[in-house]
C-alpha cells in the first residue's frame, strides 16, 4: 500500500509578513529574500497557500543573516497581526475576551500551522492559564526564532485585540539563554526563564478577562461555525493510519511508543486498534517502521539536525543503532544520503 510521504509540517504564508514587516523596520527590504524562497506577491496571496517547516527555517535563518540580529523572532512576534493566520486568527480577534481569543487561535491551530512534533495547548487554572508550545528541540540557529516569533506573536496579538499592551506573569522557554537575553524582558514584561521543561508564556486571570471592544456576537458565532467545519474537514480526510502517524511523532522522543499507548490515545481498546489496522490491510509495527523511515529521510534532507539527535528524536537507543537502521531501509549510511539530496 502506497503511503504519502511524511512531512515535517507546513503553515500559512501569511506568518512571512511579520517577517517582511521586522526586516523592514531595520531598513532592509525583504523582497528579493522572499522571491528567493518563492514567496512572490502572487504566492502570498494564495487561499490555503502553504510553506513547509524546514523552509520557513531557512527563510528565517537567511532574514537573520541579512540583518545580523539574531533576535529577529522576538521582533517578528511584535510586528505581526492576528489577521495572518487565517480564519482561525480572524475569529479570534471577534473574541468576547482574552480567554477566548487565546483558546481560539491555540484550538484551530491546526488551520494554519501543522507541525508533526507536537500541537500547542491551552491549559487555564484557577490563578490564570498556561499557553503552551511544544518542544521543537534541538534547538540551533534555524529554530529558536520560531519559539521567539511565537510566544511574543501571542502576547502582542492579545494586546492588540484588548487594545492596550500586556504583560505575561511569566514566560519559560526550553532553551538556554541566548546573547540577546537582555531583549526578552522588554518584550514580555515580566521574568523569562531559560532552560525551562516547557516553551510556554502565562497570563493572570485578570488579563483573561479584558474585554474586546471590537466583537460582535452575530459575527463571533458565524465565524466558530466556519471554523469548526474547517476542522473537521480536516478530521474526516485522515485515515486510521495518518492518525496514528501524527500520534506517534511527539512520543517517539528518547522512546519507542507500543501500540497500547496509541490506543490509549486514541481512546480505543487495542484489540480493536489491532483490528481495525487490519481491516486497511497494515500493522501497528509497519506504521512505526515505515514513520521512522520516512521521518528519519526528511530530518536528513531537511534540517542540519545530527544524527544522534535524529536518532533520539525517532526513539533509537544510539546513533549507531540508528545508522544501522537507516542502512537497511535506504542501502546508505545516514551521511551518504545526506550529501546524496544536497547534491543531487
Amino acid at each position: 500500500m502506497k503511503t504519502a510521504r511524511v512531512r515535517l509540517g507546513d503553515l500559512s504564508v501569511g506568518s512571512v509578513l511579520s517577517l517582511a514587516a521586522a526586516l523592514r523596520q531595520q531598513g532592509i527590504d525583504p523582497q528579493p529574500l522572499l522571491v528567493e524562497y518563492d514567496l512572490d506577491p502572487a504566492r502570498l496571496a494564495e487561499p490555503r497557500a502553504r510553506l513547509s517547516i524546514p523552509r520557513y527555517m531557512r527563510l528565517g535563518h537567511a532574514a537573520m543573516q541579512l540583518c545580523g540580529d539574531p533576535a529577529l523572532g522576538l521582533e517578528m512576534g511584535r510586528l505581526g497581526h492576528i489577521a495572518q493566520v487565517g480564519l482561525a486568527g480572524v475569529t479570534a480577534a471577534q473574541a468576547p475576551t482574552v480567554r477566548e481569543a487565546a483558546r481560539t487561535l491555540i484550538r484551530f491551530e491546526p488551520l494554519y500551522a501543522a507541525n508533526y512534533r507536537g500541537q500547542s495547548s491551552f491549559a487555564e487554572d484557577a490563578d490564570g492559564a498556561w499557553l503552551n508550545f511544544y518542544s521543537i528541540s534541538p534547538y540551533n540557529a534555524y529554530n529558536r526564532f520560531v519559539v521567539d516569533a511565537l510566544l511574543a506573536g501571542w502576547l502582542h496579538q492579545l494586546g492588540a485585540l484588548a487594545g492596550r499592551p500586556l504583560a505575561a506573569q511569566r514566560v519559560e522557554i526550553e532553551f538556554p539563554a541566548p546573547d540577546y537575553a537582555e531583549r526578552y524582558a522588554e518584550v514580555f514584561g515580566g521574568p523569562v526563564e531559560f532552560g525551562a521543561a516547557h516553551n510556554r508564556l502565562r497570563l493572570d486571570r485578570e488579563v483573561l478577562a479584558l474585554r474586546n471592544p471590537a466583537h460582535c456576537p452575530s459575527t463571533w458565532h458565524q465565524l466558530l461555525e466556519l471554523c469548526e467545519a474547517e476542522l473537521a474537514q480536516l478530521t474526516r480526510t485522515r485515515s486510521l493510519r495518518e492518525r496514528i502517524t501524527q500520534l506517534l511523532g511527539p512520543l517517539l522522543h528518547g522512546r519507542e511508543p507500543d501500540l497500547e499507548e496509541i490506543a490509549r490515545r486514541l481512546q480505543l481498546p487495542s484489540w480493536t486498534l489491532r483490528r481495525k489496522l487490519a481491516e486497511e490491510g497494515t500493522r501497528f509495527r509497519d506504521i512505526l517502521n515505515d514513520t521512522r523511515r520516512d521521518l528519519a529521510m526528511t530530518y536528513i534532507r531537511d534540517t542540519e539536525l545530527s544524527f544522534g539527535e535524529i536518532a533520539y528524536l525517532l526513539g533509537f537507543a544510539s546513533a549507531e543503532a540508528f545508522q544501522r537502521a537507516f542502512k537497511r531501509w535506504s542501502a546508505q549510511t545516514p551521511g551518504e544520503f545526506r550529501r546524496a539530496t544536497r547534491t543531487g
